[in-house]
């Protein structure tokens, strides 16, 4: 990722990065289902791209073993063994060599995603329910109970740095590194805040009505999207100006939008469905059924071309979003 990330450009409506007018629809394809988990998937995660059709994604469950798994197909590639708590998030660094994930046992942990092993912990004093790499994966930052957001050098992971202490008054929920000098924090105090890495000092907040869901940072790295009780919210990320706030009839946990298509995926606390909605008109599109429990996390891959959902059932399943021929889906 650049240091700056680029603005937003969303293209004009019925524009389309497929060739021609309103080219991406929704097919009405049956998802691929990724079986393993045995409890709740709360959090996933896509790595960039990283060649020709070549990206991953980790999934956090609550049966304290994170996946690694083929972007594309979802088949399994392995199991990160060690955490003796749910894993509440897991991320990829930016070349996919590392992952990391923050866990119920008081712990963050950093991964080789080649052999599978811990590579460090780093110990905290109490819940850990969100990790983010820097953009050159050579910092960790990580927040959740203790209400305290830290930085870790992995270089020197016994001093990590604190920002902003005491001001976060809830669990922090998630972090999203927007560029190498900005920080977001997500918390149970309906607050984000913005904090500049450089002087450690808060640089912007925006309240929220309700408990905050999900925060996260678009595959493009332009876009920040974040859910609170029944409404979503889209932020420019190096701006930091909200963009779009769009309220919906149901809870919402998580959202996803791709940007060519002008559409967004929704999932849910309060159903089972997987639902698509327009971002000019904010009118609801599709519903998809498949999943048996709550949606947790949703999150489109970096080419745009799938998109995944994690759901309370314990499965992933991976929808195509595109009218050519993609992965399994022939």
């Amino acid at each position: 990722m650049n240091s700056g990330s680029p603005s937003l450009n969303l293209p004009s409506e019925g524009q389309s990065s497929n060739g021609g007018p309103g080219a991406i629809q929704a097919p009405r394809v049956v998802p691929l289902t990724c079986h393993g988990h045995s409890r709740p998937v709360v959090h996933l995660h896509f790595s960039p791209m990283l060649g020709d059709d070549e990206y991953y994604m980790i999934s956090a469950c609550k049966d304290n073993n994170p996946m690694l798994r083929d972007g594309i197909t979802g088949d399994w590639i392995g199991t990160f063994l060690g955490h003796k708590g749910a894993v509440w998030q897991a991320r990829l660094s930016n070349d996919a060599t590392m992952a990391v994930t923050a866990s119920a046992d008081f712990s963050a942990k950093i991964w080789d995603t080649f052999s599978g092993e811990c590579l460090q912990t780093l110990s905290h004093n109490h819940i850990v329910r969100s990790v983010t790499f820097s953009p050159n994966p050579t910092h960790v930052a990580t927040g959740g109970q203790e209400k305290k957001l830290r930085v870790f050098d992995l270089t020197r992971p016994d001093l990590p740095l604190e920002i902003g202490h005491q001001i976060h008054n809830g669990t922090i929920k998630s972090i999203v590194w927007s560029d190498p000098n900005t920080l977001l924090s997500a918390s149970d105090d309906k607050k984000l805040r913005w904090w500049d890495l450089r002087s450690r000092d808060l640089i912007s907040q925006f309240d929220v009505d309700e408990l905050i869901g999900s925060c996260e940072l678009s595959a493009e790295g332009n876009l920040i999207s974040a859910t609170g009780g029944k409404s979503v919210y889209f932020f420019e990320a190096q701006s930091r100006r909200l963009i779009k706030n769009i309220s919906t009839p149901y809870e919402v946990s998580s959202v996803a939008l791709h940007q060519q298509s002008r559409k967004f995926i929704t999932g849910g606390s309060s159903d089972t469905w997987v639902r698509v909605y327009d971002y000019d008109t904010e009118q609801e599109l599709e519903v998809y059924k498949g999943h048996h429990g709550s949606i947790w996390s949703v999150s489109f891959s970096p080419d745009g071309k799938l998109y995944a959902t994690g759901s309370e059932d314990g499965t992933i399943k991976l929808w195509k979003y595109t009218n050519q021929p993609y992965g399994l889906w022939k």
